[in-house]
This record gives structure tokens, C-alpha cells and sequence, in this order.
């Protein structure tokens, strides 16, 4: 998971709840300094939530953004039923589908940092006609690395076994014996929410969220076979997912390629600027490519 350094809110930015088709989505939305430029949806990754960004929707706003990140369903400040079938991919990918269309921006441009990577993919494949661009941010197509699944699986089992509270305390115990690059130590402040938003997500939401990320055979198909821009980016000392796969991946279809030196998993909260620097220098290639069409949607994202 990302570890926000600071809970204060960038300049511009208010927390709502963003009202779709599919129910209530908590945001955080900042507007853009001067006239927008575009506007982009960031979801985040497991055991992650909205505030993942907050240091990265500064920079954005300042380049000209409207920047909106989202707790996805069962996330955090975000609803989510506790059935099983309410977090299969498909269930996920409308919802960012919905949410961007709530936006009544036409076209954005979609991020997913890691396992938001997986939903914006499969949001992109779902209706292409919705998104400008599509960024996976330290996110893969095929399933994590292997000591990331071993992780993820005694996630799921110590649910199953456990009360959520013991389960977060052994997580906190695993998280300092492997700090990342990216990471430092929490304040009492960041500590808190680190909690409160382990406690408010859904167990449902973290299990079936696990489950794809051990199994995405599809996911390499699916990128290679997207009809808009495409863009990989991650740290050089990445761990979720090979880096070596992430660049031959990006080989493979094509896709703008960035790496981002001395970050870890989190470039969004480690390298914000930089990273902004990045993605807006690519969103502007996307943009020049060609003006899209509004959006003609053939699939229901109705409940």
C-alpha cells in the first residue's frame, strides 16, 4: 500500500462524494490552476485509498488538471456490499467507467496505480470510448511477483482466521520489516489514518482484490489489444511486479514507457513532481494524437 506523508489537502482540492449511476463514490477533486487542460481519474491500489495521491494532485492541478482520485468500492470512505460477486472485475471496471461519465468531462484520462492499474485496464477494454489515455502506475499486466502472492495469500487466510484487527497488527509488523524505498517512517497523524481507512475497508472488497491479483492471465492480450495511448510507468526499484516484465511489456505493445530513478512502488507519493512531470508531458502526446469523440457507451453501467 501507499503511505501519504501528510493528510493536508493541496490548494483547490475539496472531498465530495462523486454521485454515479452505480452509487456514491468519496473523492478527492482538485481544480486546475488557470484554464484546465484535461482532467484526470486516479484509482488506487490494494489496501489503498484516494488519499494515495494527495501528493500528486497538487502538481497536477498547477500543470492545469482536474485531478480526481477515488475510493473504489468497499474502499475506505467508499461503500461496498460484502458479497463475493460485487468485486469480480467486471463489477469494478463499470464502476470506473461510471465514475468518469459523473465526471461530465467527456473523454478523461485514466490512472490505476497497481491494483487500480488492473481496474483501469479492464475499464479501458470495457469502453475505450471514455478515456482519453490509460496509465498503469507500478502496475503490471499478469499477477504480481511471487513474494507479493505469498503476501497477499496469508492476507486472505488471516481474514478468514482472524479478527481484522489482529490481521492489521501483523501487517504493521510485516510493512517495518521491509520498508520500500518510498516509505518512511509514519507520524502519529498518518499512523491513525493508516488504521481507520484498514478498518473501514471492506473485507470482501480485500479478498476478492487479492484473489485477481494472483491471476491475470488475460492481461497482456488486453494490453496490447487497447486502441488508445498507453502508458507504463514505475520506479527503478519497484517490487510488486518485475521491473524487467513492466519494460518488456512495454516493448511488447508499445506503450509509452517511463521509470522513474530511486522510487519504489510509489512514485505518487515518493517522486510527485517528477512523476506529474511525466504524466502530463504524455497526456499532452495523447491529446495532439488526436481530439476523440464523446463518448458513444454500448455497455450498461447500471447497477
Amino acid at each position: 500500500m501507499s503511505k501519504p506523508r501528510s493528510l493536508s489537502l493541496p490548494p483547490r482540492t475539496r472531498a465530495h462524494r462523486l454521485e454515479t449511476v452505480r452509487g456514491a463514490f468519496a473523492v478527492l477533486d482538485t481544480a486546475p490552476a488557470g484554464e484546465r487542460r484535461g482532467t484526470v481519474l486516479l484509482l488506487p491500489g490494494y489496501t489503498g485509498s484516494k488519499e494515495d495521491f494527495l501528493a500528486l494532485l497538487g502538481p497536477l492541478g498547477e500543470a492545469g488538471f482536474r485531478a480526481v482520485a477515488v475510493d473504489g468500492r468497499g474502499q475506505n470512505e467508499s461503500y461496498g456490499p460484502r458479497g463475493r460477486a460485487a468485486y469480480r472485475r467486471r463489477a469494478l471496471a463499470l464502476d470506473a467507467v461510471a465514475q468518469a461519465m459523473a465526471l461530465g468531462d467527456g473523454p478523461v484520462h485514466l490512472l490505476g496505480h497497481s491494483f487500480g492499474g488492473l481496474v483501469a485496464r479492464s475499464a479501458a477494454v470495457l469502453a475505450p470510448r471514455a478515456f482519453r489515455s490509460l496509465t498503469l502506475l507500478s502496475s503490471g499486466p499478469g499477477r504480481v511477483a511471487r513474494p507479493q502472492r505469498i503476501r497477499i495469500r496469508a492476507l486472505r487466510a488471516g481474514h478468514v482466521l482472524l479478527a481484522k484487527e489482529r490481521v492489521w497488527r501483523a501487517t504493521r509488523w510485516l510493512d517495518s520489516r521491509g520498508e520500500q524505498p518510498d516509505e518512511t517512517v509514519d507520524s502519529v497523524e498518518v499512523t491513525g489514518f493508516l488504521r481507520r481507512r484498514w478498518m473501514l475497508t471492506k473485507v470482501a472488497q480485500l479478498s476478492g482484490a487479492g484473489r485477481l491479483l494472483l491471476r491475470d492471465p488475460d492481461g497482456p492480450a488486453e494490453l496490447a489489444g487497447l486502441a488508445l495511448p498507453v502508458h507504463l510507468a514505475y520506479g527503478s526499484d519497484e517490487m510488486v511486479w518485475p521491473p524487467g516484465e513492466l519494460a518488456a511489456a512495454a516493448a511488447r505493445t508499445g506503450a509509452h514507457h517511463t521509470v522513474v530513478a530511486g522510487a519504489g512502488h510509489s512514485p505518487n507519493v515518493s517522486h510527485p513532481r517528477e512523476l506529474a512531470e511525466r504524466l502530463t508531458a504524455f497526456w499532452e502526446r495523447a491529446d495532439a494524437a488526436g481530439e476523440r469523440e464523446e463518448p458513444v457507451l454500448r455497455v450498461s453501467t447500471a447497477p
